[in-house]
């Protein structure tokens, strides 16, 4: 069957200018499984990425999967196609470029860190690697076996990661590589191996017994200590917001600085944030602007600096802080939600420790200046 569906026929078929689904849509999506869970904006996104990548939802080729969601107390919806769906996108875009494109062989490795060509063992492989080459540009990417494992209530694996390990873990390697390569075509969908870990059965919290006489609770949560000032946010669990108050109080621009590694670690750069002047900025955004203005120096009563005065300004936000807030920046205009993780695999050490270079790099590749 063809994967251009905007040439199927019926009522079925997505238009390129389509903005909303019909209600012959909406009736057979609803019928695929998708309830009345279902965000509108998830509806109107999945719209855009059928769009986007050219998959027919009505075939299968494409489709939303809802998982119950603890904190938003719902389903959230995720787009999911097949390895199969990613070789066609990645396949075609790449004919639609004249662009080359070709794998390098398998690899998987062992738990002593032994790479092979071939697995032969009946154990599965601690990870599988994939490399892309398109265009002449080496897209490789390591998918570790305990990340993506689908288990059963007991912890053993289920379905094809029982019977077929290997190809599995080379699948989602595969699956990785691939997007890194074509960022803009597969940003925002994910494929079935990747996400089957997402189904695994959530793990005992705990066993209930009675506590003793005289016996302490060994799941009671020990008492955290208060902190004050921009470093309270350090250590514990904070909405984007606090770091944002922490760094309008700060009076210099190293405390602002520790504020932002703080918002870097905590994972939060990217969430938007109500300024002083009531504007909404991007977390990273503002800290970056707020240390730059703490580090500019003021300006005395005459506007006239004494040559004999050394000022001592902190240093403010570094070019690799800068460097790194534009790749989170890229990324999230390519729907790519898990930046850490992906550059991790392909430079081999988190974004905290990489160079301004790496970051450049990894920046071009999802804006596309580097194909």
């Amino acid at each position: 069957m063809s994967t251009e569906i905007t040439k199927a026929g019926g009522t079925l078929a997505i238009r390129p200018d389509q903005t909303n689904w019909t209600p012959d849509q909406q009736a057979v999506l609803q019928q695929s499984g998708i309830d009345n869970q279902v965000a509108p904006a998830e509806l109107s996104a999945f719209l855009h990425l059928c769009q986007r990548t050219r998959l027919d939802p009505f075939s299968r080729q494409i489709y939303l999967i809802g998982r119950f969601d603890g904190r938003q107390q719902r389903k959230v919806y995720t787009p999911q196609t097949s390895i199969d769906g990613y070789r066609v996108i990645a396949h075609r875009a790449a004919a639609e470029a004249g662009q080359g494109l070709g794998y390098e062989d398998t690899l998987w490795c062992d738990p002593s860190g032994k790479w092979r060509d071939v697995w032969l063992a009946d154990g599965p492989p601690a990870a599988a690697k994939v490399t892309i080459i398109r265009n002449g540009m080496r897209f490789s990417a390591v998918a570790r076996y305990s990340e993506y494992v689908q288990t059963k209530k007991g912890g053993e694996p289920s379905g094809l990661w029982g019977k077929m390990p290997a190809t599995m873990t080379a699948k989602c390697a595969e699956a990785l590589a691939l997007r890194m390569a074509f960022p803009h075509d597969l940003a925002g969908v994910y494929t079935a191996e990747e996400m089957a870990q997402a189904d695994n059965p959530a793990p005992d919290e705990r066993h209930l017994r009675k506590v003793q006489p005289g016996e302490g609770d060994p799941w009671a949560n020990p008492p955290q200590p208060r902190a004050e000032g921009p470093a309270a946010v350090k250590g514990r669990s904070q909405p984007a917001q606090d770091f944002a108050t922490a760094a309008a109080r700060a009076t210099d621009p190293a405390t602002v600085k520790d504020v932002y590694k703080q918002a870097h670690s905590a994972g939060i750069l990217g969430e938007t944030v109500k300024t002083a002047d009531r504007e909404l900025l991007e977390l990273g955004a503002y800290l970056i602007a707020r240390g730059q203005v703490l580090a500019e120096p003021a300006p005395s009563n005459d506007d006239v600096v004494d040559a004999e005065v050394v000022e001592t300004v902190a240093e403010g936000p570094s070019e690799a802080d800068v460097v790194e807030h534009q790749l989170r920046e890229a990324a999230a205009a390519a729907g790519l939600t898990n930046l850490d993780e992906e550059f991790e695999r392909s430079f081999g050490l988190p974004i905290a420790q990489a160079g301004a270079q790496q970051m450049r790099e990894m920046t071009r590749i999802l804006t596309g200046s580097a194909a």
